[in-house]
């Protein structure tokens, strides 16, 4: 096999052969190292052969050679730092789910508008109605009543200058206030089902529960990803080192979905998540 036929230039050339002769000496066949390594059989046979489009993206040769080179008591580093690969170059790929910004401001636009509408109709009749009623229930005394406001005379006694104070209180009506203030429109707050956040280069292939593919790239570091329920049905993430996931605001350990590096498994119609092993 050319290098050519396997994509790689010649510096790589070499380290397949080393691994070979390396577990052949260690009286290991290659179904004894992909059980011990939690990888399929024709992965290890594709290392041998220098086979990388047989394994798929740089993240993911580079994951398993160190994990093969480690296991033979290789330098793991030193052959995982003497690859020389050409860089992936990243596929745009529209999620089915994708709406165009325009399209999203407009909906915004009119839910918003909608949300005021239904207010106003609601809160309008009632501020009317609730004016209506405290107009009716306050009065004002004029200055120029017929009947004056009597005061106690001179020389009057003290007891009855303080029934007469009384009695003046007592004749004016009580002037009641109100403040109407419609009620602030809330909004709801929705979390996401399922993000996940990338510390790290992962390569990545979601499919949805039909099997449809819904992305397959190079993510870089410091991007998040976030599905809707009942959007992903597989995953399958490279390096998971630098994978964080979160189900519902919930921190998930992903120990028991990660195998050789590689975090993989399904997602049921409850949100649960499930390891796989391919």
């Amino acid at each position: 096999m050319t290098s050519s036929e396997t994509g790689m230039p010649e510096s790589a050339r070499g380290i397949g052969e080393r691994l070979r002769q390396t577990r052949i000496r260690a009286g290991l066949t290659p179904s004894e190292v992909g059980s011990q390594l939690k990888m399929p059989t024709y992965a290890i046979e594709a290392l041998e052969r220098e086979d990388w489009a047989r394994i798929g993206a740089p993240v993911f040769i580079r994951g398993q050679l160190r994990s093969y080179a480690r296991l033979l008591g290789l330098p793991a580093d030193a052959i995982v730092e003497s690859l020389s690969m050409p860089t992936d170059v990243q596929v745009e790929l529209v999620p089915q789910t994708y709406t165009p910004r325009m399209q999203r401001v407009a909906e915004q636009t009119k839910m918003r508008l909608v949300y005021v509408v239904l207010t106003a109709a609601i809160a309008v009749p009632v501020w009317l109605a609730t004016r209506s009623h405290l107009d009716s229930a306050i009065d004002t005394v004029s200055l120029d009543a017929d009947a004056p406001l009597a005061l106690p005379q001179p020389g009057a006694s003290s007891a009855a200058k303080t029934s007469d104070i009384n009695a003046a209180s007592a004749a004016q009506p009580t002037t009641l206030v109100a403040s109407i203030t419609p009620p602030m429109p809330q909004r709801a707050v929705s979390s996401a089902d399922l993000s996940v956040t990338f510390s790290g280069e992962s390569w990545v292939r979601v499919s949805a529960p039909d099997g449809t593919v819904i992305e397959q790239a190079l993510v870089q570091p410091g991007q998040q990803r976030v599905f809707k329920p009942g959007q992903v049905g597989k995953a399958v993430l490279g390096n998971a080192q630098v994978v964080s996931m979160q189900y519902r605001g919930q921190a998930i350990d992903l120990t028991p979905y990660i195998r050789a590096n590689v975090l993989r498994f399904t997602v049921s119609s409850d949100g649960s998540l499930q390891p796989v092993d391919r």
